[in-house]
């Protein structure tokens, strides 16, 4: 018969599976309670480390439906649950890895899928959420002036070609009669 105590710790894990964004795996041997506290404020609001049991883990895993990560889940293992953005915490796992060699990442779980340590790395790597939008809104401003540019253009073209005819027409002599205001200008 399960343990009280474990059941829980096995529905808290799965509930935070099922409501995290992305999840990486660690392991942290040899890391102290005050390294560790360090990390998680790194983490942020959006994020939880969480230290667990591999044989709890596995359970929770297959009980929200998370597969691949069984072969992650060797030695003393600890996951970050992240609820907001994924980026954020892969940053702050890979800055606090390179400073604390205790902390190696291992792998982790994102949109249905397990992830590599390359891919977290990857994902580590890439600009913040809001550079990104700032970036993609840049760019659309310059194609919406690129638009507005070539909307433009075939009224200027037009009328400079009125203005080029009208031009060749009074060097010719065709073109029409200057205007009496013009005239008047002339004869001053």
């Amino acid at each position: 018969m399960a343990r009280p105590d474990k059941v829980e710790a096995v529905d808290e894990i799965a509930d935070r599976f099922r409501g995290a964004t992305a999840s990486v795996v660690t392991e942290y041997r040899g890391l102290t309670t005050a390294q560790l506290t360090t990390l998680r404020r790194a983490l942020g609001p959006d994020a939880t480390y969480r230290i667990a049991k591999n044989t709890l883990v596995k359970r929770a895993a297959q009980d929200a439906g998370v597969e691949g990560l069984d072969e992650l889940l060797t030695g003393p293992t600890a996951i970050a649950f992240v609820q907001g953005e994924p980026v954020d915490a892969a940053k702050a796992l890979r800055d606090f890895a390179k400073d604390n060699k205790g902390l190696t990442i291992k792998g982790g779980f994102m949109d249905g899928r397990p992830l590599t340590v390359a891919e977290v790395n990857r994902l580590a790597d890439l600009e913040s959420r809001e550079v990104l939008l700032a970036k993609l809104a840049g760019a659309m401003k310059a194609n919406l002036s690129k638009a507005a540019a070539l909307f433009q253009a075939p009224a200027s073209q037009v009328a400079r070609l009125a203005q080029a005819l009208t031009d060749k027409r009074a060097k010719e002599g065709d073109g029409p009669a200057v205007p009496a205001d013009a005239a008047a200008d002339s004869t001053s």
